[in-house]
């Protein structure tokens, strides 16, 4: 509940920051604060050695849990509403258990492939909405802002089961640390060729710096921390919560609009996730 109110507070503060520094330069600053509140703490644990032995499979989770989905939330967030950002990003563990299921071999039964079809209409019906691929006011295409989500959601669950098999052992101290520095790195040309021209006020920089520490400092070790001891599937069970506190700050600071379609293909998209993962089963009795 803890890392989900976090990473609910996330989409706000992209929101708030990325309309002075743009999508590149907003993910770009956003892990650089991150790794710079994180590598002093691995130093001082003496942990430094382990990250230099794994730097190369950290870093590249960073590019795919950090660098690549923050540059597509920022750009998304350019069109589209917080509350429906974070609606999409409830699919991650969805294509999580996708990505298990051909990477891993982890074949779901019945009711997990009755769920990944019904989590996928709900996201049709949720993108058919929006799917408009006509500049808006803000110069972007709310339909290329759904495509982008989405995009993101299929890093993160690349990432969780890349983490599973192959960093699962690591401290999640240095895995966070770690990937905060490889998105660093893997953003650092795209943030200084989009560099805003016009310097970014301070609203600005204070929801960069509150993204930066909180919503990825430490969110990513409480994260890590559940991948290791709970294992990824229950650990990505964190976005079923994320969209809750998504739209309530979207409400209360930015007066973000819902509408019954996106409580509709919200439900649908819950519950095709929660049966895509195995959280619900249909046709079996559970015990106590």
């Amino acid at each position: 509940m803890l890392l989900a109110a976090i990473w609910g507070a996330s989409f706000l503060f992209m929101r708030i920051s990325t309309i002075e520094f743009g999508a590149f330069a907003t993910a770009g600053v956003r892990v650089a604060i991150a790794s710079a509140f994180l590598l002093p703490i691995l130093l001082y644990r003496g942990l430094g050695p382990q990250l230099r032995r794994h730097w190369k499979r950290v870093f590249f989770v960073g590019l795919l849990n950090s660098g690549i989905p923050f540059a597509c939330f920022s750009f998304a967030l350019l069109s589209i509403t917080t509350g429906l950002s974070a609606l999409l990003n409830a699919t991650v563990p969805m294509f999580g258990a996708l990505v298990a299921w051909l990477w891993l071999r982890d074949k779901p039964g019945g009711s997990r492939m009755l769920g990944l079809l019904i989590g996928f209409v709900g996201v049709a019906m949720l993108a058919w909405d929006t799917a408009s691929f006509k500049p808006d006011a803000s110069g972007v295409a709310p339909g290329w802002a759904v495509l982008a989500c989405l995009m993101a959601c299929v890093c993160y669950s690349l990432a969780a089961s890349y983490t599973k098999r192959y960093l699962s052992d690591l401290p999640p101290l240095v895995t966070a640390t770690g990937s905060q520095l490889g998105a660093t790195l893997g953003l650092a040309l795209p943030t200084a060729w989009f560099w805003p021209a016009q310097t970014p006020g301070p609203s600005a920089w204070l929801a960069l710096l509150a993204v930066g520490v909180v919503c990825t400092g430490l969110a990513y070790v409480l994260y890590f921390r559940l991948m290791v001891h709970a294992g990824p599937a229950r650990a990505l069970s964190v976005t079923y919560v994320v969209p809750v506190f998504a739209v309530l700050y979207g409400l209360l600071f930015l007066g973000e609009a819902v509408t019954p379609w996106m409580l509709l293909c919200a439900v649908i998209i819950i519950f095709g996730t929660a049966l895509s993962t195995g959280l619900l089963r249909l046709g079996r009795r559970t015990g106590r």
